[in-house]
């Protein structure tokens, strides 16, 4: 007779916490004497796709086939959310939001495709908010189980969930304020204590350490070199007589970048998850420093300032460690700094406490200073929206850098509001624009942009820089592809616009001679093993 695990829902609050083990513990019931019954008549229990109407437990089987079911990141770069059944244990792959396009951002508003309280686990490769963005709500509508993370980016999603949901409410209080949303009232997706709540179940995870989560399934955390504590989850699971090792790349960083160290290498896998966000580009070399002082030395010859919507994670402190470079190589002029951004300014501290995680280069510089990488002269924090208002002042050339990289929301809306129209003024894009984004329509020549309800025109220069980019472009995914001792099965491309997961795919098959396949939004896909 096959044994089973039950799983009660809707209502896990009573169950004990997740610390020393990641084994899930529940209370028999008499159902599970039912269960047995019909699998002694060969008749398996297997878990329904739809959770909606769900009131009875649900039991899972041992020996059933894993699968995994793409609930994000499919079609799309952002939305990051993989499903993964084993049969004894279901567990999700980050929890991220969609951004971009209205259609994309009105799935964050709908109900999730499973129900989050017949999950055990959620692991986070890393802090971005379309990879963990979702998790408040995903909490506040029934997941109770561990969110398992690397050390820091269990710190650093205190800050960037945190700011979300701060974010979020500041948005939607402004929009009643000014009456711009045809909601009323504007509500906010989740709020600071729905964030909260989230925080409490982080869990750590360190790299290359195996978390049993039953018998049989192991989770380790690779680094992936995307952003300080960014990480590949490896999943291998045993079920029959069989095996399988499933990984997911979550976002690859790219080689030889500053700060951060070379993705590690594959340890093999059946199946690879793998994201295309630059799966049809070549990114330029590495942080170009001449043509990053060339626009700020023009900008600044004009009277103007620069504009830098960026990430408050990881293209911020990027940033800051080569503005530092150019600064005392001499090679642009002593020029104030401005970080308008209270995440930005919580994540630069909190990277320069983990100086020990950074590559040799930044680490040597640490020595021979004794400061931190990112600190430059003439540096200065707006840390309260008093602060921030202050900076509309400033009429001579300076840099300013502030979220969201992609201009959809927070403090460099006001500022683009505000500097968009003067000739004098420069924005630079230092990183990925997804389509539908202010971002992208600014960077592909839109005349006028909608902010905050108005038309606001585009008289400013605008720059390009895709050499800042974290993410490994086409060639070197397939560097790291080729660190794997052996193909798998099946690649998985995801986490890319069409035309980039479509041209990722094909490069691997024509260069690797690897399967591929680009999956579609829900998608179900079962994970055969090999012989254990």
């Amino acid at each position: 007779m096959l044994a089973t695990t039950q799983l009660f829902a809707p209502d896990r609050s009573a169950d004990p916490p997740f610390i020393h083990s990641a084994q899930s513990r529940y209370q028999p019931s008499a159902l599970l004497d039912k269960a047995h019954q019909i699998l002694e008549s060969n008749l398996s229990i297997i878990c329904s796709p739809d959770f909606s109407n769900r009131s009875l437990p649900i039991f899972y089987t041992r020996g059933v086939m894993p699968y995994i079911e793409f609930l994000g990141a499919s079609g799309t770069v952002t939305g990051s959310k993989f499903l993964v059944d084993t049969g004894q244990t279901r567990f999700l792959v980050d929890c991220g939001m969609f951004q971009g396009a209205k259609k994309l951002r009105l799935l964050n508003w709908g109900p999730f495709p499973v129900k989050p309280s017949s999950l055990d686990h959620v692991f986070i490769t890393h802090a971005h908010i379309d990879h963990i963005g979702m998790l408040p709500k995903f909490v506040r509508d029934g997941f109770a189980g561990p969110v398992w993370a690397t050390p820091v980016t269990a710190e650093l999603a205190r800050l960037t969930l945190t700011d979300s949901a701060h974010l979020q409410e500041e948005d939607a209080r402004f929009a009643n304020k000014v009456g711009f949303s045809k909601h009323k009232p504007a509500l906010p997706l989740y709020s600071l204590e729905d964030a909260a709540r989230a925080l409490e179940l982080l869990r750590q995870l360190e790299y290359d350490e195996a978390l049993e989560l039953v018998p049989g399934t192991t989770i380790r955390l690779r680094d992936a070199g995307h952003i300080l504590g960014s990480a590949s989850v490896e999943a291998q699971i045993h079920y029959k007589h069989s095996r399988v090792r499933i990984l997911f790349s979550g976002d690859l960083g790219r080689y030889d970048s500053i700060i951060l160290r070379d993705p590690a290498p594959g340890d093999g896998a059946d199946y690879i998850v793998l994201e295309s966000t630059y799966g049809n580009r070549r990114h330029p070399a590495n942080e170009d420093p001449e043509e990053f002082a060339h626009i700020i030395n023009e900008t600044a010859r004009r009277g103007g300032t620069v504009l830098i919507p960026a990430f408050a994670v990881g293209r911020t402190q990027s940033l800051l460690y080569l503005i530092r470079d150019l600064k005392a190589k001499g090679r642009i002029s002593d020029l104030p700094v401005y970080i308008d951004s209270p995440m930005a300014i919580a994540v630069t501290e909190l990277f320069c406490r983990h100086v020990e995680d950074f590559d040799d280069e930044a680490r040597a510089v640490f020595r021979a200073t004794g400061e931190c990488p990112l600190i430059c002269p003439n540096l200065h924090f707006a840390r309260t929206r008093e602060e921030s208002q202050k900076l509309n002042d400033i009429r001579f050339p300076c840099i300013i850098i502030s979220a969201s990289g992609m201009a959809t929301g927070g403090r460099i809306l006001h500022h683009l509001k505000l500097r968009l129209p003067d000739h004098r003024n420069t924005v630079l894009f230092v990183g990925f624009q997804s389509n539908g984004t202010r971002g992208q329509l600014i960077k592909d020549g839109a005349r006028e942009i909608k902010i905050h309800g108005e038309q606001v025109p585009v008289r400013a220069h605008i720059h390009t820089l895709e050499s800042f980019s974290r993410h490994a472009d086409f060639a070197e995914i397939q560097r790291w592809l080729k660190t794997f001792p052996h193909a798998p099965r099946l690649v998985f491309v995801v986490h890319g616009e069409p035309e980039a997961s479509a041209a990722l795919a094909a490069e691997i098959r024509k260069n690797l001679g690897w399967k591929t396949h680009i999956p579609e939004y829900l998608e179900r896909f079962d994970l055969k093993g090999r012989r254990s």
